[in-house]
């Protein structure tokens, strides 16, 4: 079946509200705050094949790295080895997962007795066990330090018992696996009205719109580094780590080489390869049309070179947690960085380049967030202030849903005035937030940009790095500043600070 302009239109706009469907159902039903209200989760649909053909617009960094887990789920129990009715459940980063929070569900679809396609979602859980609240420690070496590891399997009842009990926050979990079941329950049923769609269509729609796309750059080869700032909390772990990147277009196609980058680290400052994937895919579709449908078709096109055990690529058993939420950053930033200069006009100064985990946890609660800052100024205009940018898309918990679940109050919260680099259109601002906590808790910081600054471009002056300050007693004259990775107790009355980077200007500012 060929479809029409209009027609594929439709097609896509009617599996794309599937997937945003099955978003809201995860949401609304999930116990946690992190998913109910930071949005910290994902949803697509698959081809029989395990090809992705629509994703909501959630989470960069989830969903481009997706695709993996579903070929993982695929590879374990075949095609048909999955009966109706059952969900697949992952989220072991060495079989196509990204890091040990984000539990993916994989629900097959039949119609008819044959597979139309798959549902599935991904979800970040606040807690999985491990050395620390939260499941990310800083002080991690390897991957069974940060928590339960889960090969693909069948999420039976005894299997979501285990998940359960493996968290601090029991309950919790529960819940937001009951969210994750529900989500999957309804794109299946969404999908099977759809059964006789021709899927392949909206694949190859995302494949030729890719391809011309880079028919119009100009062919050659385009490098890019930039460094993370460390890779652990220890000081032999203070020294930057490389990521490079080589861009080479060639008529329609294109390839993202990472070679050169830094062998992977002792820290837990690693990502897989689905996570380097996933920064690419963002990056590519930021800088030459973001209307492109983000569908496996788009990526036929683009290939991928990052060699195994690097930063970008890691090997078993490299800790990885830190690698999907600061890793990830960094790779799309040199990909942006080396596009620039490919597709001028269509790319802005880098963003804060870090997502500022914050993991919290006390007697039966575990809290966890990422904190916004600046993006970077871009060619039609200033940068955007105190918003998550780059491959994370979530939302700041609200000050009120926050304080009503976590014994915690935000006593100072706003925008980091001068924190946004100059330039013709400026960076955006960073955040300054005080929390103050009432009662002991363990405290876990996994952050970025404190030493390097994010760029600017064309000119553009840099963003401010961030900073994080403990209060004792909420004292200022006694502040403590805190590396950028670390692990420490507060105790009631104690307030941590956080001042997230702002973003780079683009081109120099005048007057």
């Amino acid at each position: 079946m060929t479809l029409g302009p209009a027609d594929l239109q439709i097609l896509i706009s009617r599996l794309t509200g599937v997937a945003e469907e099955m978003g809201e159902v995860l949401r609304r039903g999930a116990s946690s705050p992190n998913i109910k209200e930071r949005a910290d989760c994902s949803a697509a649909l698959f081809t029989p094949a395990g090809e992705l053909v629509v994703q909501a617009e959630h989470i960069p960094v989830h969903l481009g790295s997706m695709p993996a887990s579903v070929r993982a789920a695929i590879d374990a129990f075949g095609h048909d080895g999955v009966r109706p009715g059952e969900q697949i459940v992952l989220n072991d980063p060495y079989a196509g997962g990204t890091h040990l929070n984000d539990i993916t569900l994989v629900a097959p679809c039949h119609a008819d007795g044959r597979l139309v396609g798959w549902a599935a979602n991904r979800a970040h859980h606040a807690d999985l066990g491990g050395m620390v609240p939260g499941s990310i420690p800083p002080e991690a070496t390897e991957i069974q330090q940060e928590g339960l590891r889960i090969p693909p399997v069948r999420l039976t009842p005894d299997v979501a018992a285990m998940i359960v009990a493996s968290s601090r926050t029991p309950e919790e979990r529960r819940g937001d696996l009951d969210a994750q079941l529900g989500a999957n329950a309804l794109g299946v049923a969404r999908l099977a009205t759809m059964a006789e769609a021709p899927l392949e269509e909206v694949l190859a729609y995302g494949e030729r719109r890719m391809r011309a796309a880079l028919a119009d750059l100009p062919d050659g080869t385009w490098s890019f580094a930039d460094v993370l700032d460390s890779f652990g909390p220890e000081a032999h772990q203070q020294h930057p780590v490389d990521v490079v990147v080589a861009v080479t277009v060639a008529g329609d196609e294109v390839t993202f080489d990472f070679t050169g980058t830094a062998l992977q680290q002792a820290g837990n400052v690693n990502a897989v390869e689905a996570v380097t994937v996933s920064a690419v895919a963002f990056a590519l579709r930021s800088a030459t049309d973001p209307t492109i449908p983000a569908n496996g078709g788009a990526m036929r096109p683009v290939r991928v070179v990052a060699p195994p055990g690097t930063v970008v690529a890691a090997r078993f058993p490299a800790a990885v947690g830190a690698g999907n939420v600061e890793v990830s950053q960094r790779v799309a930033d040199v990909c942006l960085g080396a596009l620039a200069a490919v597709a001028p006009g269509m790319v802005g100064a880098a963003g804060q380049g870090t997502m500022n985990n914050v993991l919290i946890g006390g007697d039966g609660w575990v809290y966890y967030e990422t904190v916004g800052g600046g993006q970077g100024g871009r060619p039609s205009g200033a940068g955007q202030s105190g918003i998550h940018t780059s491959m994370t898309n979530t939302r700041n918990t609200p000050v009120e849903a926050f304080e009503r679940a976590f014994p915690m109050r935000v006593v100072r919260y706003g925008l980091r005035r001068g924190s946004g680099g100059a330039g013709t259109h400026p960076g955006g601002e960073g955040i300054e937030r005080d929390l103050l906590v009432l009662e002991d808790v363990t405290v876990s910081l996994i952050t970025e940009r404190r030493v390097s600054q994010p760029r600017g471009l064309g000119g553009g002056g840099p963003g401010s790095v961030g900073e994080q300050w403990l209060l004792r007693g909420g004292d200022e004259a006694g502040a403590e500043r805190l590396r950028d990775k670390c692990t420490i107790r507060l105790r009631a009355g104690d307030v941590l600070r956080m001042l997230t980077p702002g973003g780079g200007g683009w081109e120099p500012a005048t007057g």
